[in-house]
């Protein structure tokens, strides 16, 4: 029965499914939406974590080690607590839609990318730094230069939120809804079509999400400079 799900499932990819691609593409927006957005506040926030030190840095640096194994279900809840009608935010009108599902992905990949990108700038010699300042260097570029030289920690940061984000299942269905050809993602098509007995789509679907994590994994070696 195992060989014979998967036959299928190498099949719909390379038939082109438009139900499986759908799936994916949407999988992708989001995820990669969450990401860019993710990346554009963690990457600022942990170099300047990483570059300074001051009074209660510690309580800092342990919350977001532990926002980085926040319960995905538990950010569903509270986004879906701030998104619904009678929540904070109710009036957007965002639950049950994409921007509802990339702002749970947000959070949740948030503390990665800060988290890693803190230890890694934290990682280069303060030599460097010192050396800067006597150059004259601003600020900006002191910190520009710390981040070139933390490329490869912070490039492991931008991974794990992304394998973070598009292997979430609990919090996007909560905020999400898994509604058909508007807000059904990889991971909860997967669950779906389990359930429903489609082992075939969904092996398909999980063979995809597995070389979606490994072509990001992939691409994280090739820009470190290593290798394959």
């Amino acid at each position: 029965m195992f060989s014979e799900a998967v036959q299928e499932a190498v099949r719909l990819i390379f038939s082109f499914d438009p139900q499986l691609w759908e799936i994916v593409f949407l999988s992708l927006f989001i995820s990669g939406t969450a990401l860019v957005l993710a990346a554009i506040i963690g990457i600022p926030v942990g170099a300047w974590l990483g570059m300074r030190s001051f009074r209660g840095q510690r309580w800092i640096t342990t919350s977001i080690y532990t926002g980085m194994g926040l319960p995905p279900v538990v950010v569903g809840l509270v986004v879906y607590l701030l998104l619904s009608r009678q929540g904070l935010f109710g009036e957007l009108d965002w639950l049950f839609s994409p921007p509802a599902m990339i702002i749970a992905q947000v959070i949740l990949a948030l503390p990665l990318i800060i988290g890693v990108t803190m230890t890694a700038v934290r990682g280069v010699g303060p030599d460097l730094r010192l050396q800067l300042k006597a150059l004259g260097a601003t600020e900006r570029q002191m910190t520009l230069t710390t981040l070139r030289e933390a490329r490869f920690g912070v490039i492991v940061g931008l991974v794990a939120g992304f394998g973070a984000a598009i292997s979430e299942v609990g919090a996007v269905m909560i905020v999400g809804g898994n509604i058909e050809g508007q807000t059904r993602v990889l991971t909860t098509a997967i669950v779906l079509e389990t359930r429903r007995g489609n082992f075939e789509l969904a092996l398909a679907l999980g063979i995809i999400l597995l070389l979606l994590a490994f072509l990001a994994n992939i691409l994280a070696v090739q820009m470190q400079g290593n290798e394959l």
